[in-house]
């Protein structure tokens, strides 16, 4: 099928790396992978910072513009079979495809959709109102979690609704050589931006600095607005121990992941978090919160540990366990390898999307 793709947070294309880039560049290999032509349909962003009704009237009225746009050339050169619409939610909903997709009569598709009560107050609700209406049009909206699913189906009981796991591109990390050799390098890989991020440095500070008769060092992979308050979180953490690598390219990480023992990221509010996937690729085990969307991405006692949401003393203690013990860190660091190698790949997410619209939009050509 010809699929026109559409991602309001974020275009594929944009220049500033971040999880919901690399998802919708992931999405679009996986939809070509199962055999579909993929086309960019928008470079229009509708994400909004702060509520402003001011602001959403903006963004419609850009809308409108795209969409008599589209209706031209879709006139021109005929609709697509699907629009498929990558995480709308109530910061960034897709003010286009819903109609493109009523007026040409064609099946419209969400992944990453997702619903917050807490967010039904001024701009934000009419904004969400826009995703919610979107869920009920689509054909299927496509869920990263259980999580979300649950919050999707909870608001808006009429929903069709099908999971499709997290998954990354595996082939960087196929023939990669482990160099990780003393048992005792750490790593993170995180922008630095207040928030979320910055709570799960601060948290990965207070734990670290529990286990400081422990011989580790961490290495940090990441850059940000908040890099400042990052490395004041660490200040009381001697500096020989920390290893500040800055942003690199994502063709870098897998090469830095291999120089590692352990991945340790509390992953405060993560929606799921790609990078847990691409440090057990690496065949590292990973140490994190049993929080948010974390549990999809990692499995405890199998492939890491999950701990307590908060608990700094268990993920410290967490840690050391992998530091002192060798032979549990490297068993947990194979099964995590085989586990998103087998079940997380885009071979595996191509098979999952076939599934989902054979099941959802039939045999439509």
């Amino acid at each position: 099928m010809k699929i026109a793709f559409h991602a309001p947070l974020k275009s594929p294309d944009h220049p500033v790396p971040s999880g919901d880039r690399q998802m919708a560049r992931m999405l679009i290999e996986a939809l070509r992978l199962a055999g579909h032509d993929i086309v960019i349909a928008s470079q229009l962003r509708t994400f909004s910072r702060e509520a402003s009704d001011q602001a959403l009237s903006a963004l419609r009225k850009e809308a409108q513009r795209e969409i008599a746009r589209l209706r031209r050339l879709w006139r021109w050169r005929g609709a697509p079979d699907v629009w498929f619409c990558y995480h709308p939610y109530y910061k960034a909903p897709d003010l286009i495809g819903p109609a493109l997709s009523a007026e040409f009569s064609i099946p419209y598709v969400t992944a990453e959709s997702s619903y917050s009560y807490r967010r039904n107050l001024g701009a934000w609700k009419l904004a969400q109102d826009e995703v919610a209406a979107g869920a009920r049009q689509a054909a299927v909206n496509i869920c990263f979690t259980h999580r979300d699913r649950e919050g999707l189906e909870e608001a808006i009981p009429e929903v069709r609704s099908a999971l499709l796991a997290p998954f990354i591109d595996v082939s960087p990390f196929r023939d990669l050589r482990r160099t990780g050799a003393e048992g005792n390098r750490l790593l993170a890989v995180a922008m630095m931006r207040p928030g979320d991020k910055m709570d799960s440095y601060r948290m990965l500070a207070r734990a670290l600095a529990l286990i400081a008769d422990a011989p580790w060092t961490l290495t940090v992979v990441g850059d940000g607005p908040a890099r400042a308050e990052v490395m004041d979180a660490f200040s009381a953490i001697p500096a020989e121990r920390l290893d500040w690598l800055g942003e690199r390219a994502p063709q870098a990480i897998p090469e830095i992941l291999a120089g590692g023992d352990l991945y340790a990221w509390p992953g405060c509010g993560e929606a799921y978090g790609l990078s847990y996937l691409e440090a057990q690729a690496a065949g590292l085990p990973v140490v994190a919160q049993h929080t948010a969307g974390v549990p999809e991405v990692v499995r405890d006692g199998e492939t890491g540990y999950l701990t307590a949401a908060g608990d700094v003393g268990a993920l410290a203690s967490a840690v050391r366990h992998f530091l002192v013990d060798g032979a549990s860190r490297r068993q947990f660091g194979d099964r995590a390898r085989r586990f998103v190698f087998e079940h997380r790949s885009l071979p595996s997410a191509a098979a999952r999307l076939a599934e989902i619209f054979t099941d959802f939009l039939g045999s439509r050509k």
